[in-house]
């Protein structure tokens, strides 16, 4: 049994769970055989194959009379990059829930490899010990300032989200989509990275992963507009060789943020074993994240500007604003316009970021490893989206892109993957480390 969406309610369409039998033929496609003969030679071509059956999965819908919403399509083709012996495709609509449940539901299907019985562990993040004792009054001190800071950020960024919905867009640049490019197919393309690169960064700058992961895609995005805007078209990087008009992009992401305490996995396990309840759909806030475009001497600045970025915003309420600004609309107008202000929202912005965490351990599916996790998504009114997945010691870019306005998106995650490398590299320079 599972919980499906059903139109309910007279005024207007409503949804609402009803239990509904699943007949699992209706939902697990295995293609014909695949000659793999036909990829001798070329390394790439059982991974240019999949991304090819996956765009062509984004210009069709899943079939509606197969409740509910999801099918899972079984690739016996080898890829490189990472190297896999085969890969499974879930298409699951947005509706049965966001990224955080659906990923944590995925994640409660697999056990650990080193203990078939154990669930794969998830990092949380630490809450960081107070130094000192404060001094009752300067303790009241602080927490008045605290409070400050976070009201005054807070009405700051619900005033940026609504000018937002209003007029305030960001500058036409070749990675903005035009409008309606949410009902065009989708180019996926990933690779894969060391998750150690991005500790070390995290550790020698007192980051976290997440800023490491924006500051690698603030530097990717502006080596290709750099290139794409430039008249020189250099590839070299520093501020001498930069092309881009100064100070005058205004380029945004809306970064997606789970506002309710994760379902984690044990939760989705305990759900499906003990028929509990869980925290079940979409609960989504957003975030809207400025980019500072431009090509620096020093690759570290990159990552130091998304830090600050990134405190700023750990500083403000925005998400569960914005989140319950849309769940206002909803209740009081209804779904359209809800939906109509989140459209309004994301087509005045440039790009979509996500980062999810993913196992500490090689975990595998009823007996057979996982090579990576690849999440993104399709049907957004965005041009781009990029997606980071962590996976035991590899972090995963995923970037989701409408073709018509991003032609070459292996040069952009290459981008983005080669700035890593570059502010790694920094790193091991500044701080006399050494490249293991």
């Amino acid at each position: 049994m599972e919980q499906v969406p059903v139109e309910g309610g007279k005024e207007e369409k409503q949804l609402k769970w009803v239990p509904s039998a699943v007949n699992l033929d209706n939902h697990v496609i295995v293609p014909p055989e695949i000659d793999q003969s036909t990829f001798a030679g070329d390394a790439d071509a059982g991974k240019k194959f999949v991304e090819d059956y996956i765009s062509d999965l984004t210009k069709t819908k899943i079939d509606g009379s197969k409740q509910p919403l999801w099918d899972l399509h079984l690739l016996n083709v080898r890829t490189s990059e990472p190297d896999a012996e085969a890969v499974g495709v879930f298409r699951i609509h947005h509706s049965l829930g966001d990224g955080v449940s659906l990923t944590s539901l995925l994640l409660a299907c697999t056990r650990q490899i080193a203990d078939p019985d154990a669930l794969p562990t998830i990092p949380t993040p630490r809450k960081k010990k107070e130094e000192g004792l404060l001094a009752g009054f300067w303790r009241a001190v602080v927490a008045v300032w605290t409070a400050a800071v976070l009201m005054w950020n807070t009405a700051v960024d619900v005033a940026a989200f609504l000018l937002t919905a209003i007029w305030v867009e960001d500058t036409k640049t070749p990675l903005k989509g035009p409008h309606g490019v949410e009902f065009l197919p989708r180019r996926f393309v990933w690779k894969s990275m060391s998750l150690d690169d991005f500790k070390l960064v995290k550790n020698a700058m007192n980051a976290t992963i997440n800023d490491v992961a924006l500051g690698a895609t603030q530097a990717g995005l502006s080596r290709y507009l750099n290139r794409k805007l430039g008249k020189r078209g250099s590839e070299n990087d520093g501020e001498q060789n930069n092309s881009l008009p100064a100070g005058s992009i205004r380029l945004r992401s809306t970064l997606l943020v789970n506002v309710r305490p994760g379902p984690g996995i044990q939760a989705m396990a305990d759900m499906m074993e003990k028929d509990t309840e869980v925290k079940w759909g979409n609960w989504i806030g957003f975030i809207l994240l400025p980019f500072t475009i431009g090509i620096r001497d020093d690759p570290l600045d990159y990552v130091r500007q998304a830090k600050a970025v990134v405190d700023r915003k750990k500083r403000s309420l925005e998400a569960l604003f914005t989140f319950s600004i849309a769940e206002f609309v909803l209740k009081l107008f209804g779904t359209r316009r809800s939906n109509a202000l989140s459209h309004r929202i994301i087509t005045r912005t440039t790009l979509c970021f996500t980062n999810l965490v993913g196992p500490l351990e090689e975990i595998g599916y009823y007996g057979h490893p996982l090579a990576f996790l690849a999440p993104s998504s399709f049907n957004q009114p965005h041009g781009l989206m990029i997606n980071f997945q962590s996976c035991v010691d590899k972090m995963t870019v995923v970037l989701s892109v409408d073709e018509s306005t991003i032609p070459d998106p292996h040069q952009l995650c290459d981008d983005i993957v080669h700035s890593l490398e570059l502010i790694k590299n920094a790193v091991i320079s500044s701080h006399g480390l050494s490249q293991s």
